[in-house]
């Protein structure tokens, strides 16, 4: 699962990345409302979930979440901010946001909050994802082939899940470094190369399975 979180406040918003990274999350950090804003209505597919602040620079937390409803963006959004009266709450809702969480806030609280999102029913996005002799559940992350449990690290689950989501269309490097690393990771190097090799390995895969795109990446083909 990967989590963009737009807050200004860098301590609190490393806090925040440090946390959830200990939990398995691949985090982003943005500082600006405009820059999120922007981003997400351009790759609206890169992340599971946002957390949002509302006191922004650039813009601020409601207008941004109103204006990506309005586009289509239906990615979870989670919203903080010091503004914890009842009217303020029903207003970032209002907006679009799934849930809202006061300052200063306990981070089991924040998680606990970010679990149950996470566990909502996503359009058009089923619990077990097959392809020829893997199946893989989305939500307890056990990956099987031919039926028989194999043990994927987090990077190798997030690689599979996300070419199994995309059948049929080629998947640039890019794009699959870019949905399982933050985007502040600099090893980029070889690092999809050598998980898709680990990959090939655990499900006996000779490069029919997870086919290479030469110059371009990866495909699973029906």
């Amino acid at each position: 699962m990967k989590i963009l979180v737009v807050e200004d406040n860098k301590k609190l918003a490393e806090n925040i990345k440090q946390g959830l990274a200990q939990e398995g999350y691949a985090v982003d950090l943005i500082e600006d409302g405009l820059v999120a804003e922007r981003r997400i209505l351009v790759n609206r597919d890169e992340y599971d979930l946002i957390i949002l602040d509302r006191m922004l620079p650039g813009k601020e937390g409601v207008a941004i979440c109103t204006n990506w409803r309005e586009n289509g963006v239906v990615v979870p959004v989670l919203m903080l901010t010091a503004l914890g009266g009842v009217d303020d709450k029903v207003y970032g809702l209002d907006a679009g946001a799934d849930d809202y969480l006061s300052k200063p806030f306990a981070f089991k609280e924040l998680l606990s909050r970010i679990n149950a999102l996470l566990r909502r029913p996503k359009q058009s996005s089923p619990l077990i994802l097959s392809f020829h002799n893997i199946n893989l559940n989305t939500t307890s992350r056990v990956v099987t082939y031919k039926n028989k449990p194999i043990s994927l690290t987090l990077k190798e689950f997030m690689v599979l899940e996300y070419l199994m989501r995309n059948k049929n269309k080629v998947i640039t490097r890019d794009e699959l470094y870019s949905h399982a690393w933050d985007f502040a990771d600099s090893s980029f190097s070889n690092t999809v190369d050598v998980h898709i090799k680990n990959l090939r390995k655990k499900i006996n895969d000779n490069g029919k399975i997870i086919q290479t795109i030469r110059g371009v990446g990866y495909k699973m083909e029906e």
